[in-house]
C-alpha cells in the first residue's frame, strides 16, 4: 500500500515551479524599496 497520495506529490511539484518570492524572501530589495519611498516621502513634506 502507498502511503503518498498522488495529489501530495503534484502539490509539491507545483510548488516547486512557483516563482513568485514571498515578502519575507524579499529582504534587501524590499528594504531599499522602503527606504526609497520614505525618502520621497520625507522630501515631498520639507518642500511643502
Amino acid at each position: 500500500m502507498k502511503t503518498e497520495k498522488k495529489w501530495i506529490t503534484k502539490t509539491i511539484q507545483d510548488a516547486a515551479k512557483v516563482k513568485t518570492k514571498m515578502p519575507w524572501e524579499r529582504g534587501t530589495t524590499r528594504m531599499a524599496f522602503i527606504a526609497k519611498r520614505k525618502a520621497t516621502q520625507t522630501a515631498k513634506r520639507v518642500t511643502a
